[in-house]
């Protein structure tokens, strides 16, 4: 285990990892047990709540990207194999790339269904598709297959956290915790 300094991400990249992770943890599970309820008030409220939280994770994702591109994150440890490097960068982009895609499969889904999103009760957004049944069937699958695919890979993504941790002991973690948060 290294006692050097830990070369940390800043303040606002932690903010919106956590705040992202969060809100993944709650959108998932509410969307698996809406998915099969019958039709009630309840049920639609439960839809706008992962609509809200779908709409705010695009957001904090295309704040993250845009972060992420303009400031540079910290290097890894030196003793990092370069396969964990490559499948470390790899993995990353696949999330990203997911957290943009699977709100955007969601509201491409609501518009194909007629059903528009207003986030937060408040602010409606224009519909990106016509109604189409056919369609909008389709993208209930594509949306749920990038949904299983964001599941896989933060599967992953906390596998190889808790391997670092424990096994390796090199401070991966640290990285994305302020100061004085792991031991």
């Amino acid at each position: 285990m290294s006692t050097s300094p830990i070369a940390r991400y800043n303040t606002t990249a932690m903010a919106l990892h956590w705040l992202v992770a969060l809100l993944v943890f709650a959108a998932f599970p509410l969307g698996v047990y809406m998915h099969d309820l019958p039709l009630s008030p309840a049920k639609l409220q439960y839809y706008s709540y992962h609509k809200w939280t779908g709409v705010t994770i695009f957001l904090l994702a295309v704040t993250r990207v845009v972060w992420r591109f303009t400031h540079t994150p910290p290097p890894l440890p030196a003793a990092t194999p370069r396969w964990e490097v490559v499948v470390s960068h790899i993995t990353h982009l696949a999330l990203y790339g997911l957290l943009l895609a699977i709100p955007l499969s969601g509201w491409l889904m609501s518009s194909a269904k007629g059903f528009q999103t207003v986030w937060f009760g408040v602010l409606p957004l224009p519909d990106l598709i016509g109604k189409d049944k056919a369609l909008g069937e389709l993208l209930t699958t594509v949306h749920q297959g990038l949904n299983l695919a964001l599941f896989g890979l933060v599967g992953m993504h906390i596998a190889a956290v808790i391997k670092h941790k424990f096994i390796d002991h090199d401070q991966i973690l640290e990285r994305m915790l302020p100061k004085g948060k792991s031991k």
